[in-house]
């Protein structure tokens, strides 16, 4: 044998060493690999049933959202019918009360002249009580100084 048949045996040697000191790594890692491959069809296996239930509840969701628009639409016709209601009944108030002033005009009128009358005459008798009232003082009066003047005599 010659040197450089030496040197190629060693090389080989050398590479044989490298490859097996690079072996076992790869192993370990072929274990690791595995054990991720495992845990990722286990995740798998798990998030699938989770999913379709997160796409049963997001169905139903949306159905749910659909009556609940539903319903918001018919709601929102009724508050139109009460509003066209609520202006009927402010317009049937302001006719009420329009024709509650015009009867209160038409009635207060005549009542402020009866009760102005009625003022009036219970004035015109007090005055007539008041005079009669006086005239019996004075001729009271007189009566006394003619009696005085008659005494005097």
């Amino acid at each position: 044998m010659d040197g450089g048949q030496i040197a190629a045996l060693i090389a080989a040697g050398a590479f044989l060493m490298l490859v097996l000191v690079l072996a076992v790594p790869i192993l370990r890692l072929r274990h690791t690999v595995d054990a991720t491959t495992r845990m990722i069809n286990d995740l798998n296996d798990r998030t699938t049933p989770l999913l379709t239930d997160v796409n049963t509840t997001v169905k139903n969701v949306n159905t749910t959202l659909e009556q609940v628009q539903t319903s918001l639409d018919g709601v929102n016709l009724q508050l139109a019918k009460v509003d066209t209601m609520t202006t009927h009944a402010q317009n049937v108030t302001a006719n009420v009360a329009n024709l509650a002033t015009v009867i209160s005009a038409a009635a207060a009128n005549p009542l402020v002249k009866v009760a102005a009358f009625g003022y009036g005459v219970r004035r015109a008798a007090a005055a007539r009580r008041h005079a009669e009232t006086e005239r019996e003082v004075r001729d009271a009066i007189k009566q006394q100084r003619r009696a005085a003047k008659r005494g005097n005599r």
